[in-house]
């Protein structure tokens, strides 16, 4: 039975959340712990999505930081910058998932996994995220 995308997503975000707390470590490390574990999909598509959102760390960052009035990315809870860090992630790099889907994605995810003021919070940066690439097409 193939793997949903929502799986991959979910798999991606707890481990990209994983890597928040073990900074110097390889992510092959965190993927090892993980599968042995068992109870997170550590897959090639869940690998490379959680690759590709450590490479391009630094550039979600600094976008999660224009529409994070509140708060540096510093200061915002590593359950809400794993979140943000992947969806804007699939709004800007994977093709194949449009803005809309990659933030109802994520507030899905907040509301499966954080607080309901940090569902609000990510839905505000994401929606402001939104507008702004609404307004560049």
């Amino acid at each position: 039975m193939p793997i949903k995308r929502r799986e991959i997503r979910e798999s991606a975000f707890l481990l990209i959340f994983e890597k928040l707390f073990r900074q110097d470590e390889e992510l092959d490390d965190i993927f090892m712990s993980a599968m042995e574990v068992n109870e997170i999909i550590v897959n090639d598509e869940v690998k490379k999505l959680v690759e590709n959102v450590c490479e391009k760390q630094d550039e979600i960052d600094s976008i999660i930081s224009k529409f994070s009035n509140k708060r540096t990315v510093e200061r915002i809870p590593k359950i809400n910058l794993a979140i943000l860090r992947l969806a804007i992630y699939e709004a800007i790099y994977e093709e194949n998932v449009p803005v809309n889907v990659a933030i109802s994605e994520a507030v899905a995810l907040a509301g499966k996994y954080a607080l309901e003021p940090d569902v609000s919070f990510v839905n505000g940066v994401l929606g402001s995220f939104s507008k702004e690439q609404e307004e560049k097409q």
